[in-house]
């Protein structure tokens, strides 16, 4: 339940230990951070807000505030249980703390409780089912616009394999604007072994290439529809494509090809559309 207007206690200490989970976060987000996160923005609080009302296995851990942000939020803090301590410092502070100058002024700690594996993401989709599924993605602002071009069209899950980076980064569930926090997504083993658990469910399997052979606009209806786009530049490679359905987009010649991102986003256009999903 949404809690009463928060007073926010003022840090004046950059190394005070209550706040220590925000400190050095470009560090932090390289070493890693056991099972947490850093949400940042005023959207992807919104997000983490409604994520952690609505027990998705992500819960608000801290929230951290420049001082001059406190009133026009005033609303959003009150999604939070007020078990969720809400810090306030102003902006000399907030940058030491952060370890360099944080404009937004506004982040949370965040931590994500234990996901289901993919086998068990897999078996609970519905009979009639979206999924997106990622293989070699190393840049994080790909990975979170994948996450919100899922969310948009609807999306059952998303599905990486596990050379694809972590969608937990700080610039990942920035760019998703929090869909990160809200769609089940699972990552691990090879490319290989997703395609085979995905078949073995009964999805029909659509991978994306500028040499597929059916234009995106033939890919017809089915009731379990998986999405596959490969790593950025070389796309998927040609033991994936062999494998599945292949399918294209059509453009004008002179460009190697689109954003992996891009081109999953029209690509979901159309398959959430002739599955009625949108």
């Amino acid at each position: 339940m949404p809690g009463p207007p928060r007073h926010p206690v003022r840090i004046e200490d950059p190394s005070d230990p209550r706040i220590a989970g925000f400190v050095s976060i470009r560090e932090r987000d390289l070493t890693g951070r056991q099972g947490r996160f850093i949400a940042e923005g005023t959207v992807v609080l919104r997000m983490l807000a409604a994520a952690h009302r609505a027990g998705r296995g992500v819960a608000a851990e801290a929230i951290l505030l420049l001082e001059n942000r406190i009133a026009g939020l005033a609303d959003v803090l009150a999604e939070f249980p007020a078990d969720v301590p809400v810090f306030a410092a102003e902006a000399r502070v907030f940058d030491a703390i952060a370890g360099f100058n944080m404009h937004r002024g506004v982040l949370a700690l965040g931590r994500r409780d234990a996901m289901p594996g993919m086998d068990t993401l897999i078996a609970g989709l519905p009979a009639s089912s979206l999924v997106l599924a990622a293989c070699g993605i190393s840049n994080h602002d790909n990975m979170g616009t994948l996450f919100r071009n899922a969310a948009a069209f609807g999306v059952d899950a998303l599905l990486m394999d596990a050379s694809s980076c972590d969608p937990m980064y700080r610039k990942a569930i920035r760019v998703s604007v929090g869909s990160v926090l809200t769609l089940p997504f699972a990552r691990e083993g090879t490319a290989a072994s997703l395609i085979e658990r995905l078949r073995a469910a009964g999805f029909e399997i659509w991978g994306l290439s500028p040499s597929g052979e059916t234009d995106i606009a033939g890919i017809p209806p089915a009731p379990r529809t998986a999405l596959l786009v490969g790593t950025e530049g070389e796309g998927l490679p040609e033991a994936i494509l062999s494998s599945v359905h292949t399918a294209r987009i059509r453009q004008r010649p002179g460009l190697d090809s689109l954003n992996v991102a891009m081109a999953a986003g029209i690509a979901l256009y159309q398959v959430a559309s002739v599955n009625g999903r949108i």
